[in-house]
């Protein structure tokens, strides 16, 4: 099959038809039409084989997690997504791979209302490079360097499920049937939190989304926002399925260090406190607050009021 029959048969009208799109796939180029007062946000990710992803990972959980990681930077950002190109390569043409990625990308695309308007399609090792544009209001977009002393930290769901899922598919850790497959879910089906970062827009004062985990994306904000932080790492956001199935200290391991939850890291000030709550309960979306923003430059983690030094950091880098 050439490249453009793969084109045709699989993306090419794919995800949200939008009326803010002039012309898509087929094209040189594709043509939108960006809102009036709002700035664009582009984020990309590239995803390759046994780098980033088994070769045995199922191409409808590929095609979602593609999307899901682009998606979670907007949300970081509190920008709604629109448009997406999506660059492919492949070492051969497996049609009905392609069939079940090119269904799970529409969907997702869909449910999320972002419209595929173009791409690549090439040969050679497998890899995934999905670019998405966002829209969000001028002025109003999250970023990491808004932090201020006195400034509370919140995190979006559970931290340390997806780190705990690879462990799983690596045979690195051993726990229950159920527990296994709620984990190997939340690796390959990670929820990005696009309405709660919308909904933050006008009440955090900085954000980051939790690819790298929790200590080194902090970390992050507390660079470019030149304050430290203190965390209570008895606050951090467990899931019953990580309490039941690994220790105390491996599970503050996960939540600390674990990556791949594509959960959403925020900081809001006192003033902001109970507007969230309200904010957030539209979201639908579980957050707690695990720390504060402190004077100086570094983290420190507590727990039971002294000093906490992880002594399992759970989750290696797949490319490590």
């Amino acid at each position: 099959m050439k490249e453009f029959k793969v084109i045709d048969r699989f993306f090419a009208g794919r995800g949200q038809p939008r009326r803010d799109v002039e012309l898509s796939v087929g094209d040189d180029c594709a043509l939108v039409n960006p809102a009036e007062n709002k700035s664009i946000a582009i984020t990309c990710d590239t995803l390759v084989e046994n780098v980033h992803f088994f070769p045995d990972m199922p191409a409808k959980a590929l095609g979602y997690k593609a999307i899901a990681v682009n998606l979670s930077d907007l949300a970081s950002m509190g920008a709604e997504p629109a448009w997406m190109t999506l660059a492919i390569t492949l070492p051969e043409i497996d049609e009905t791979w392609l069939d079940e990625f090119s269904a799970s990308l529409s969907e997702t695309a869909e449910y999320y209302g972002v419209a595929l308007v173009g791409g690549d399609t090439t040969r050679g090792p497998k890899s995934i490079t999905i670019t998405i544009n966002g829209q969000v209001p001028k002025g109003k977009a999250l970023t990491r360097c808004g932090a201020k002393n006195g400034d509370w930290i919140y995190v979006t769901g559970t931290l340390g499920d997806s780190a705990l899922g690879l462990d799983v598919l690596r045979s690195k850790q051993t726990v229950a049937d159920d527990a296994a497959t709620y984990f190997i879910q939340r690796h390959y089906y990670p929820t990005p939190r696009v309405l709660a970062g919308q909904a933050l827009r006008s009440l955090a004062s900085s954000a980051i989304d939790l690819s790298d985990g929790l200590v080194s994306d902090l970390g992050h904000v507390l660079k470019r926002s030149e304050v430290g932080a203190i965390v209570d790492v008895t606050a951090l956001p467990l899931s019953d399925a990580m309490r039941t199935s690994v220790d105390t200290d491996t599970a503050l391991g996960y939540a600390l260090t674990g990556g791949e939850d594509y959960e959403l890291l925020f900081t809001v000030p006192e003033s902001q406190r109970g507007a969230l709550e309200i904010a957030l309960a539209h979201a639908g979306v579980s957050f707690a607050r695990i720390g504060q923003i402190s004077t100086g430059n570094k983290l420190r983690l507590n727990k039971d009021g002294e000093p906490y030094n992880p002594t399992n950091f759970g989750f290696e880098h797949f490319s490590s």
